[in-house]
């Protein structure tokens, strides 16, 4: 694992590719490519919404939702991220593009903005640890991106059921490494043959529910073994239980417990799990730091509201770690036994993290991306 960390600008301060870059090396990272929403989350319900009732929430949000949380997760997390996305010309639109093009640096080259389209909405109520989500959507006219996908280390799918993406096929002869979860089939078939993208996949992320189906098994366990059958590298994420993967081609089996903290906001913590996970396999860490490092960036993000703009950067990973320090030295044997985990950190991380504030989910999308009173 690489000991180097490097400072390529003041919104990333950490690289974690810095010791493995060369000349001949793709522009981009990660090239991910879908829709982007304006999500508006409401938490602090005391329940879920009641059918010819009125609902009060103690706390709300916006921020750009969809593909810009994992574009976020992975951009903060210091990876050169592009997406291919159509954004509209509205005032959510400009709130988008403006957040994850000057507030995150992801690269837009590839995206487009479609006049006359309005952007899609989800309003996301969080309560009791779930989510239930409303969403509008007109899909953006033809073609929704522009070109072919770039040169990359690492593309980012979510697979359906019965659908293939042409740029998951191009991108993988490209050489990128394809990196996939999957959403839940609406059909009841639960057929990994119906998923026509599979053997692009480098590594696959499901969910215990969606693995289990999948494989027709009883336990994340079985389920893994069944997977890593079909692919390189296999994960399942058992949300507040952690996680267990297998990777095929180095024959390591990892398995990490769930990080106990107060959650706030479940949304887009799948997406930053995926990309502190496909951070990881990138610089070359052992799968059991990997494991680690996605759970952590997963829990980090759970603690605020917002979708992308909960999900953490380098600074967010430093202080984790500090705390769990210096737990560590005021003794006891758990918080010992976390800081034995997580000390693969300690070699990615200086002793002192600069980092711009980072942009977090307000009541209201009024402020513009370069307003402090934006920053927290």
């Amino acid at each position: 694992m690489s000991t180097t960390a490097g400072t390529p600008d003041p919104i990333h301060p950490i690289d974690p590719l810095a010791a493995l870059r060369a000349p001949t090396d793709p522009e981009h990272d990660v090239y991910l490519t879908g829709t982007v929403f304006l999500d508006i989350i409401f938490t602090g319900l005391d329940h879920a919404p009641v059918r010819g009732t009125e609902s009060w929430a103690r706390g709300m949000g916006s921020s750009p939702g969809g593909i810009a949380n994992m574009a976020t997760a992975l951009a903060r997390l210091g990876l050169h991220t592009t997406l291919a996305a159509a954004f509209g010309t509205d005032v959510y639109g400009d709130y988008c593009w403006e957040s994850l093009a000057l507030g995150e640096g992801v690269d837009l080259t590839p995206s487009r903005r479609v006049p006359g389209w309005h952007s899609p909405v989800t309003v996301s109520m969080a309560y009791e640890g779930e989510r239930t989500m409303v969403t509008h959507e007109h899909p953006a006219p033809p073609p929704a991106v522009r070109g072919a996908p770039p040169p990359s280390r690492a593309g980012v799918a979510t697979f359906e059921p019965g659908r293939q993406e042409d740029w998951v096929r191009r991108a993988h002869a490209q050489g990128s490494k394809i990196f996939a979860d999957v959403g839940w089939d609406e059909t009841g078939r639960w057929d990994p043959a119906a998923l026509p993208d599979l053997p692009y996949a480098h590594a696959f992320l499901p969910n215990a529910a969606e693995a289990q189906r999948y494989t027709r098994t009883d336990s994340p366990e079985r389920a893994v073994r069944a997977l890593a059958e079909l692919v390189p590298i296999a994960v399942v994420t058992r949300g507040a239980e952690g996680a267990v993967a297998i990777d095929s081609v180095s024959g390591e089996r990892a398995e990490v417990p769930g990080l106990p903290v107060d959650a706030l906001d479940p949304t887009g913590a799948g997406d930053v799990f995926v990309a502190g996970f496909l951070t990881g396999t990138l610089a070359g860490w052992p799968l059991a730091d990997r494991l680690a490092f996605a759970n952590l960036t997963a829990a980090l993000s759970v603690q605020h509201f917002g979708g992308s703009l909960a999900a953490p950067g380098w600074p967010e990973v430093a202080a984790w770690w500090n705390r769990a320090r210096r737990a560590a030295g005021d003794g006891g044997a758990d918080a010992a036994g976390l800081a034995r985990r997580y000390a693969f950190l300690g070699d990615l991380i200086p002793d002192r993290v600069h980092g711009c504030p980072r942009l977090r989910a307000l009541p209201t999308i009024g402020f513009r991306v370069h307003d402090s009173a934006q920053r927290s």
